[in-house]
């Protein structure tokens, strides 16, 4: 697509030590995903899916309609964040995803969420 919105995605994790226990295999994680248009028209956010894998090779899928209850319009140069958590049954772990997303003219377009780890910060891997 020539003419396709220039987005990038930044997301950025944490294990939230306190909300989890590794004895009852829960380790918690919040992320914070930074989403930048870089184009020159506004965009929006319609929908979202995860592939999240735990350390085991566990993979859970997760998708719907906007994030954290919202469908951002991001405009030209401006930029949106969130923070959400995901849960998983080992300290080490990887979520990648994509967002589906429309232009200012209505034209569907999706944009990879590359992929990042969940980290319990004391495990040395």
């Amino acid at each position: 697509m020539i003419n396709s919105p220039r987005v990038c995605v930044q997301v950025q994790s944490v294990y939230i030590e306190s909300q989890s226990s590794p004895e009852e295999e829960r380790y918690v994680f919040a992320y914070t995903v930074t989403i930048r248009n870089l184009g020159r028209s506004q965009v929006q956010l319609l929908g979202r899916y995860w592939l999240i894998t735990n350390g085991h090779g566990r993979e859970t899928e997760v998708q719907g309609e906007g994030v954290v209850g919202e469908q951002p319009h991001i405009p030209a140069g401006g930029e949106y964040q969130y923070t959400s958590g995901a849960v998983i049954e080992t300290p080490l772990g990887t979520m990648q995803g994509h967002y589906e997303m429309i232009d200012i003219d209505g034209a569907p377009f999706r944009i990879e969420i590359p992929v990042f780890r969940l980290a319990v910060p004391t495990l040395i891997h």
